[in-house]
């Protein structure tokens, strides 16, 4: 199929039934559907999820399954159109087009892995893509604020190894009291890895960037930004020259230096004010 072809046939939404959920956390579930063209992207792209009558939202995808074209997303419960989502149930109808955005690079040496709470989920799928292609030798750091909200720990230690994943707490109650990016720069010092992949709260991956770049490891980030078209016409996840649903979600640590002003410090919100991250 052509670019062109694909594209057009990628932003067409497509009517699916939820095939199951799981509840991860008490704030978190993951969804799984069924859609040919979803169940294609790799890891670091997103879909955009139609609920019916609600709205529709950008989600990374959390894990695909190929041969029966089933695509799962992690959800966390934070306003109108995810707590409408979690209010779902098997069997109900959603919408969705994608997927959209480019992927992590796949690079072969040493990975350190960072997650801050559902941002670990397209890392799972990462971690999953790494190993299969024997391509790294994986370490991952999970963040969260409290044990309760830490999620796909024992997933995780299934494919790396018990002794490559480490957690962090901000209240201590689960491994590491503190931040994830503190705990991931330790790694860093200790492990010399030769790549850093992060997702999640966006001060945490400024500092992870940060930390990359002062042991000169090379990095890359996925953003999060306010998406409505995700073909890049909106505008609305503009950040420094970047559109981050059509230049990104993943973005190289030499591209993020080049909007350090912003990075980590403000976005825009949904009436285009600036507003702290």
């Amino acid at each position: 199929m052509r670019l062109s072809a694909w594209l057009t046939a990628a932003n067409k939404h497509r009517a699916t039934r939820i095939l199951s959920i799981e509840t991860v956390s008490p704030t978190v579930k993951t969804f799984t559907f069924q859609d040919g063209l979803c169940a294609k992207a790799k890891p670091g792209q997103f879909l955009m999820l139609w609920i019916p009558g609600v709205d529709e939202i950008p989600l990374c995808v959390f894990d695909v399954d190929r041969g029966d074209a089933k695509v799962s997303v992690a959800v966390k419960r934070v306003g109108e159109a995810t707590k409408a989502l979690h209010n779902l149930k098997v069997g109900d109808w959603i919408g969705v087009r994608g997927p959209f955005g480019n992927s992590f690079t796949v690079r072969r040496g040493k990975a350190l892995l960072v997650g801050g709470g559902v941002g670990i989920a397209p890392l799972v799928f990462l971690v999953k893509e790494l190993t299969a292609q024997k391509a790294s030798e994986a370490f991952v750091v999970v963040g969260a604020k409290t044990r309760d909200e830490l999620i796909f720990l024992d997933k995780l230690k299934e494919i790396c190894g018990e002794e490559n994943v480490l957690a962090a707490t901000e209240d201590g109650s689960y491994g590491f009291k503190g931040l994830a990016s503190t705990l991931a720069e330790s790694v860093m010092a200790k492990e010399k890895p030769s790549t850093v992949y992060t997702c999640g709260p966006e001060s945490m991956t400024r500092a992870v960037l940060d930390y990359a770049e002062r042991f000169g490891v090379y990095a890359e980030a996925s953003l999060e930004r306010i998406m409505r078209c995700a073909i890049g016409i909106c505008g609305s996840c503009v950040i420094g020259g970047f559109r981050v649903c059509k230049d990104g979600p993943i973005f190289n640590i030499n591209q993020l230096k080049a909007v350090k002003n912003e990075f980590g410090v403000w976005k825009r919100d949904f009436n285009g004010k600036r507003v702290p991250v």
